[in-house]
Protein backbone atom coordinates (compact mmCIF):
# COMPACT_ATOMS: atom_id res chain seq x y z
CA UNK A 1 0.00 0.00 0.00
CA UNK A 2 0.76 3.27 -0.83
CA UNK A 3 1.09 5.65 2.30
CA UNK A 4 0.19 8.94 -0.04
CA UNK A 5 -2.80 8.12 -1.87
CA UNK A 6 -5.25 9.92 1.61
CA UNK A 7 -4.78 12.36 3.60
CA UNK A 8 -3.98 9.91 6.73
CA UNK A 9 -1.37 8.60 4.97
CA UNK A 10 0.34 12.26 4.01
CA UNK A 11 -0.14 13.11 7.46
CA UNK A 12 1.43 9.83 8.98
CA UNK A 13 4.19 10.22 5.87
CA UNK A 14 5.28 13.47 6.77
CA UNK A 15 6.22 12.23 10.00
CA UNK A 16 8.96 10.79 8.28
CA UNK A 17 11.42 13.00 9.54
CA UNK A 18 10.48 12.64 12.90
CA UNK A 19 12.00 8.90 12.61
CA UNK A 20 15.14 9.67 10.72
CA UNK A 21 16.84 6.97 12.59
CA UNK A 22 14.60 4.23 10.72
CA UNK A 23 16.64 3.14 7.35
CA UNK A 24 14.75 2.68 4.39
CA UNK A 25 13.97 -1.10 4.47
CA UNK A 26 12.53 -0.42 8.38
CA UNK A 27 10.40 2.21 6.95
CA UNK A 28 9.03 0.54 3.99
CA UNK A 29 8.13 -2.75 6.85
CA UNK A 30 6.48 0.32 8.57
CA UNK A 31 4.36 1.18 5.71
CA UNK A 32 3.81 -2.55 5.11
CA UNK A 33 2.97 -2.41 8.86
CA UNK A 34 -0.05 0.30 7.90
CA UNK A 35 -1.37 -1.32 5.47
CA UNK A 36 -1.91 -4.95 7.67
CA UNK A 37 -2.83 -2.99 10.91
CA UNK A 38 -4.06 0.33 10.12
CA UNK A 39 -1.92 3.73 9.76
CA UNK A 40 -3.25 5.47 13.06
CA UNK A 41 -2.44 2.43 14.88
CA UNK A 42 1.11 1.99 13.81
CA UNK A 43 1.67 5.65 14.60
CA UNK A 44 0.64 4.84 17.94
CA UNK A 45 2.43 1.69 18.69
CA UNK A 46 5.80 3.69 17.42
CA UNK A 47 5.22 6.69 19.46
CA UNK A 48 4.74 4.78 22.65
CA UNK A 49 8.33 2.75 21.86
CA UNK A 50 11.34 4.24 22.42
CA UNK A 51 14.13 3.62 19.46
CA UNK A 52 15.65 0.39 20.53
CA UNK A 53 11.83 -0.91 20.84
CA UNK A 54 11.31 0.65 17.61
CA UNK A 55 14.29 -1.42 15.79
CA UNK A 56 13.42 -4.19 17.69
CA UNK A 57 9.22 -4.06 16.88
CA UNK A 58 10.04 -3.58 13.23
CA UNK A 59 12.52 -6.51 13.08
CA UNK A 60 10.41 -8.89 14.57
CA UNK A 61 7.85 -7.87 11.70
CA UNK A 62 10.33 -8.26 8.70
CA UNK A 63 11.50 -11.83 10.42
CA UNK A 64 7.62 -13.09 10.39
CA UNK A 65 7.15 -11.85 7.05
CA UNK A 66 9.93 -13.97 5.95
CA UNK A 67 9.20 -16.94 7.97
CA UNK A 68 5.47 -16.38 5.60
CA UNK A 69 7.45 -16.30 2.35
CA UNK A 70 9.28 -19.27 2.93
CA UNK A 71 6.37 -21.32 4.03
CA UNK A 72 4.63 -20.41 1.04
CA UNK A 73 7.59 -21.60 -0.98
CA UNK A 74 8.12 -24.63 0.55
CA UNK A 75 4.60 -25.46 -0.05
CA UNK A 76 4.85 -24.18 -3.48
CA UNK A 77 7.84 -26.50 -3.87
CA UNK A 78 6.07 -29.31 -2.64
CA UNK A 79 3.20 -28.92 -4.73
CA UNK A 80 5.34 -28.56 -7.61
CA UNK A 81 7.42 -31.73 -6.88
CA UNK A 82 4.15 -34.08 -6.14
CA UNK A 83 2.72 -32.82 -9.80
CA UNK A 84 6.20 -33.09 -11.80
CA UNK A 85 6.17 -36.69 -10.20
CA UNK A 86 2.61 -37.47 -11.15
CA UNK A 87 3.17 -36.10 -14.57
CA UNK A 88 6.15 -38.14 -15.16
CA UNK A 89 4.16 -41.58 -13.87
CA UNK A 90 1.53 -40.76 -16.10
CA UNK A 91 4.17 -39.67 -19.12
CA UNK A 92 5.32 -42.89 -18.81
CA UNK A 93 2.25 -44.89 -18.73
CA UNK A 94 1.19 -43.23 -22.07
CA UNK A 95 4.50 -43.31 -23.72
CA UNK A 96 4.35 -47.10 -22.93
CA UNK A 97 1.72 -47.10 -24.41
CA UNK A 98 2.57 -45.38 -27.59
CA UNK A 99 5.82 -47.70 -27.46
CA UNK A 100 3.68 -50.78 -27.41
CA UNK A 101 1.17 -49.44 -30.71
CA UNK A 102 4.25 -48.57 -32.27
CA UNK A 103 5.60 -52.35 -31.32
CA UNK A 104 2.21 -53.85 -32.52
CA UNK A 105 1.95 -51.53 -36.04
CA UNK A 106 5.91 -52.95 -36.70
CA UNK A 107 7.35 -49.36 -36.49
CA UNK A 108 9.55 -48.81 -39.85
CA UNK A 109 12.87 -46.72 -39.86
CA UNK A 110 10.78 -43.04 -40.45
CA UNK A 111 8.51 -43.58 -37.53
CA UNK A 112 8.84 -40.63 -35.10
CA UNK A 113 11.68 -40.42 -32.56
CA UNK A 114 10.48 -41.44 -28.84
CA UNK A 115 11.63 -37.90 -27.85
CA UNK A 116 9.22 -36.35 -29.82
CA UNK A 117 6.44 -38.65 -28.63
CA UNK A 118 7.13 -37.80 -25.21
CA UNK A 119 7.17 -33.81 -25.28
CA UNK A 120 3.28 -34.81 -26.86
CA UNK A 121 2.40 -36.07 -23.38
CA UNK A 122 3.42 -32.66 -21.60
CA UNK A 123 1.23 -30.75 -23.66
CA UNK A 124 -1.39 -33.37 -23.31
CA UNK A 125 -1.21 -33.35 -19.31
CA UNK A 126 -2.01 -29.30 -19.73
CA UNK A 127 1.26 -27.86 -18.18
CA UNK A 128 -0.05 -24.26 -18.94
CA UNK A 129 3.51 -22.45 -18.77
CA UNK A 130 5.37 -22.96 -21.47
CA UNK A 131 8.80 -22.39 -19.51
CA UNK A 132 7.67 -25.77 -17.84
CA UNK A 133 6.28 -27.47 -20.71
CA UNK A 134 9.87 -27.23 -22.39
CA UNK A 135 11.87 -27.99 -18.48
CA UNK A 136 9.35 -31.17 -18.23
CA UNK A 137 10.34 -32.32 -22.32
CA UNK A 138 13.91 -31.31 -21.32
CA UNK A 139 13.85 -33.81 -18.60
CA UNK A 140 12.41 -36.92 -20.23
CA UNK A 141 14.92 -36.93 -22.94
CA UNK A 142 18.21 -38.90 -22.42
CA UNK A 143 21.13 -40.30 -24.82
CA UNK A 144 22.22 -38.10 -27.58
CA UNK A 145 19.27 -35.80 -26.83
CA UNK A 146 19.84 -34.90 -23.44
CA UNK A 147 23.26 -33.90 -24.46
CA UNK A 148 22.06 -31.84 -27.32
CA UNK A 149 19.63 -30.10 -25.25
CA UNK A 150 21.76 -29.01 -22.48
CA UNK A 151 24.23 -27.96 -24.85
CA UNK A 152 22.49 -25.45 -26.57
CA UNK A 153 20.85 -24.50 -22.92
CA UNK A 154 24.96 -23.23 -22.27
CA UNK A 155 25.21 -21.73 -25.61
CA UNK A 156 22.11 -19.64 -25.64
CA UNK A 157 19.42 -20.04 -22.33
CA UNK A 158 17.38 -18.75 -24.90
CA UNK A 159 17.33 -21.12 -26.95
CA UNK A 160 14.03 -22.55 -26.90
CA UNK A 161 10.88 -20.25 -26.34
CA UNK A 162 8.35 -22.11 -26.80
CA UNK A 163 7.38 -25.81 -26.91
CA UNK A 164 6.73 -25.24 -30.27
CA UNK A 165 10.14 -23.91 -31.12
CA UNK A 166 11.34 -27.22 -28.85
CA UNK A 167 9.67 -29.71 -30.99
CA UNK A 168 10.56 -27.98 -34.34
CA UNK A 169 14.33 -28.42 -33.35
CA UNK A 170 14.40 -31.57 -31.97
CA UNK A 171 12.28 -33.17 -34.96
CA UNK A 172 15.01 -31.27 -37.27
CA UNK A 173 17.71 -32.47 -35.93
CA UNK A 174 17.11 -36.43 -34.80
CA UNK A 175 14.20 -37.09 -37.18
CA UNK A 176 14.87 -38.74 -40.43
CA UNK A 177 14.58 -36.73 -43.43
CA UNK A 178 11.17 -36.70 -45.13
CA UNK A 179 9.86 -38.57 -42.50
CA UNK A 180 6.00 -37.78 -43.16
CA UNK A 181 6.32 -38.15 -46.87
CA UNK A 182 7.19 -41.48 -46.48
CA UNK A 183 4.37 -42.43 -43.47
CA UNK A 184 1.92 -40.87 -45.52
CA UNK A 185 3.38 -42.46 -49.00
CA UNK A 186 2.68 -45.85 -46.72
CA UNK A 187 -0.79 -44.98 -45.61
CA UNK A 188 -1.85 -44.32 -49.14
CA UNK A 189 -0.93 -47.83 -50.39
CA UNK A 190 -1.31 -50.01 -47.12
CA UNK A 191 -3.25 -53.31 -47.13
CA UNK A 192 -4.13 -55.83 -44.69
CA UNK A 193 -2.67 -58.59 -46.09
CA UNK A 194 -2.24 -61.78 -43.79
CA UNK A 195 -2.48 -59.71 -40.89
CA UNK A 196 -5.71 -59.38 -38.77
CA UNK A 197 -7.85 -56.65 -38.19
CA UNK A 198 -6.37 -55.25 -34.96
CA UNK A 199 -3.00 -55.92 -36.07
CA UNK A 200 -3.77 -53.28 -39.76
CA UNK A 201 -5.70 -51.08 -37.18
CA UNK A 202 -2.56 -50.67 -35.28
CA UNK A 203 -0.42 -50.32 -38.28
CA UNK A 204 -2.87 -47.59 -39.59
CA UNK A 205 -2.66 -45.86 -36.15
CA UNK A 206 1.08 -45.65 -35.96
CA UNK A 207 1.16 -43.78 -39.34
CA UNK A 208 -1.12 -42.04 -38.75
CA UNK A 209 0.40 -40.62 -35.69
CA UNK A 210 3.45 -39.82 -37.64
CA UNK A 211 1.87 -37.31 -39.43
CA UNK A 212 1.64 -34.22 -37.48
CA UNK A 213 2.72 -30.94 -39.17
CA UNK A 214 -0.56 -30.90 -42.14
CA UNK A 215 -2.30 -34.39 -40.40
CA UNK A 216 -4.72 -36.58 -43.06
CA UNK A 217 -8.15 -35.48 -42.59
CA UNK A 218 -10.73 -38.31 -40.88
CA UNK A 219 -12.79 -39.07 -44.01
CA UNK A 220 -9.62 -39.71 -45.90
CA UNK A 221 -8.27 -41.99 -42.98
CA UNK A 222 -11.34 -44.10 -43.15
CA UNK A 223 -11.35 -44.69 -47.09
CA UNK A 224 -7.58 -45.41 -46.65
CA UNK A 225 -8.83 -48.18 -43.85
CA UNK A 226 -12.12 -49.49 -45.86
CA UNK A 227 -10.10 -49.88 -49.10
CA UNK A 228 -6.70 -51.60 -47.40
CA UNK A 229 -9.15 -54.16 -45.72
CA UNK A 230 -9.12 -57.64 -46.98
CA UNK A 231 -12.37 -58.95 -48.94
CA UNK A 232 -14.61 -60.90 -46.77
CA UNK A 233 -17.61 -60.07 -44.25
CA UNK A 234 -16.06 -57.70 -42.54
CA UNK A 235 -15.35 -54.66 -45.40
CA UNK A 236 -18.69 -56.32 -46.73
CA UNK A 237 -20.46 -54.58 -43.45
CA UNK A 238 -18.29 -51.42 -43.39
CA UNK A 239 -19.26 -50.36 -47.08
CA UNK A 240 -23.19 -50.62 -45.86
CA UNK A 241 -22.31 -47.53 -42.85
CA UNK A 242 -21.92 -44.21 -43.29
CA UNK A 243 -18.33 -43.64 -41.09
CA UNK A 244 -17.51 -39.75 -39.45
CA UNK A 245 -14.30 -41.17 -38.10
CA UNK A 246 -11.25 -43.70 -38.12
CA UNK A 247 -11.48 -44.68 -34.74
CA UNK A 248 -15.36 -45.15 -35.41
CA UNK A 249 -14.75 -47.65 -38.74
CA UNK A 250 -11.91 -49.40 -36.44
CA UNK A 251 -14.08 -50.35 -33.42
CA UNK A 252 -16.79 -51.71 -35.87
CA UNK A 253 -14.35 -53.58 -37.68
CA UNK A 254 -12.68 -55.42 -34.82
CA UNK A 255 -16.57 -55.93 -33.51
CA UNK A 256 -17.39 -57.73 -37.15
CA UNK A 257 -14.26 -59.46 -36.85
CA UNK A 258 -14.59 -60.80 -33.06
CA UNK A 259 -18.22 -62.40 -34.41
CA UNK A 260 -16.90 -63.98 -37.23
CA UNK A 261 -14.04 -65.60 -35.57
CA UNK A 262 -16.39 -66.92 -32.63
CA UNK A 263 -18.88 -68.04 -35.02
CA UNK A 264 -16.48 -70.06 -36.46
CA UNK A 265 -14.97 -71.26 -33.76
CA UNK A 266 -18.42 -72.77 -32.54
CA UNK A 267 -18.48 -74.56 -35.49
CA UNK A 268 -15.48 -76.11 -35.57
CA UNK A 269 -15.75 -77.40 -32.20
CA UNK A 270 -18.33 -79.66 -33.01
CA UNK A 271 -17.22 -83.71 -32.98
CA UNK A 272 -18.62 -86.59 -34.12
CA UNK A 273 -20.23 -89.34 -31.41
CA UNK A 274 -17.99 -91.92 -30.17
CA UNK A 275 -18.69 -94.89 -31.92
CA UNK A 276 -18.41 -97.96 -29.38
CA UNK A 277 -17.25 -101.73 -30.07
CA UNK A 278 -20.27 -103.87 -30.20
CA UNK A 279 -18.03 -107.23 -30.93
CA UNK A 280 -19.41 -107.81 -35.02
CA UNK A 281 -17.47 -107.75 -37.64
CA UNK A 282 -14.96 -104.11 -38.89
CA UNK A 283 -14.18 -103.03 -42.15
CA UNK A 284 -10.57 -103.51 -43.80
CA UNK A 285 -8.67 -101.01 -43.78
CA UNK A 286 -7.33 -101.36 -47.12
CA UNK A 287 -4.39 -98.25 -46.36
CA UNK A 288 -2.78 -100.33 -43.40
CA UNK A 289 -2.76 -103.23 -45.50
CA UNK A 290 -0.73 -101.32 -47.96
CA UNK A 291 1.26 -100.01 -45.52
CA UNK A 292 2.09 -103.37 -44.43
CA UNK A 293 2.97 -104.57 -47.74
CA UNK A 294 5.60 -101.52 -48.46
CA UNK A 295 7.15 -102.31 -45.19
CA UNK A 296 7.42 -105.96 -46.03
CA UNK A 297 8.41 -104.83 -49.35
CA UNK A 298 11.93 -103.15 -48.10
CA UNK A 299 12.77 -105.83 -45.65
CA UNK A 300 12.65 -108.13 -48.29
CA UNK A 301 15.35 -106.30 -50.05
CA UNK A 302 17.80 -106.75 -47.19
CA UNK A 303 16.94 -110.81 -47.54
CA UNK A 304 19.45 -113.18 -48.60
CA UNK A 305 18.86 -116.54 -50.33
CA UNK A 306 19.53 -119.86 -48.98
CA UNK A 307 20.16 -120.90 -53.27
CA UNK A 308 21.92 -118.50 -54.78
CA UNK A 309 23.18 -116.25 -51.55
CA UNK A 310 22.15 -113.03 -53.45
CA UNK A 311 19.93 -110.18 -51.76
CA UNK A 312 16.74 -109.61 -52.88
CA UNK A 313 14.38 -112.22 -52.75
CA UNK A 314 13.96 -115.55 -51.10
CA UNK A 315 14.59 -119.15 -51.48
CA UNK A 316 11.30 -120.13 -53.39
CA UNK A 317 11.13 -117.19 -55.53
CA UNK A 318 14.57 -118.21 -56.84
CA UNK A 319 14.97 -118.84 -60.85
CA UNK A 320 19.07 -120.18 -60.12
CA UNK A 321 19.13 -123.66 -61.82
CA UNK A 322 19.82 -126.23 -58.33
CA UNK A 323 22.38 -128.13 -59.63
CA UNK A 324 24.73 -124.65 -60.08
CA UNK A 325 23.12 -123.93 -56.10
CA UNK A 326 24.42 -127.09 -54.97
CA UNK A 327 27.99 -126.10 -56.96
CA UNK A 328 27.72 -122.68 -55.35
CA UNK A 329 27.32 -124.25 -51.76
CA UNK A 330 30.15 -126.94 -53.09
CA UNK A 331 27.90 -130.26 -52.15
CA UNK A 332 28.49 -131.17 -55.98
CA UNK A 333 31.17 -131.22 -58.63
CA UNK A 334 29.79 -129.83 -62.13
CA UNK A 335 32.24 -131.07 -64.77
CA UNK A 336 32.14 -129.03 -68.29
Amino acid sequence: MNMLDDEDDQSFHATRDGYSHLSDVEWDAVERMGSTMGIHAVSVMLEALNRDAQHATIAKFIQNELDAEREKVALLHQQGSQQAELLREQGAQQFELLRQQQAAAGGSMHSRRPETLKIDISKARRIDDGDMQVAFAQSNLAGRAKTWALGLKLHDPYAFGSLEVFKSRLRQTFEPPRAEFRARTELLKLKQGKRDVHAYAQHIRHLTSCISSNPVDEHTLVSVFMQGLADGPVKTHLFRLELDSLEQAISIAEQEDFSLRQARASSTSYRQPRRYDNGGPEPMELCYVESEKARSTGYKKLQRCNRCQKTGHYAYECSFPLVQCLATLGVVTVHP
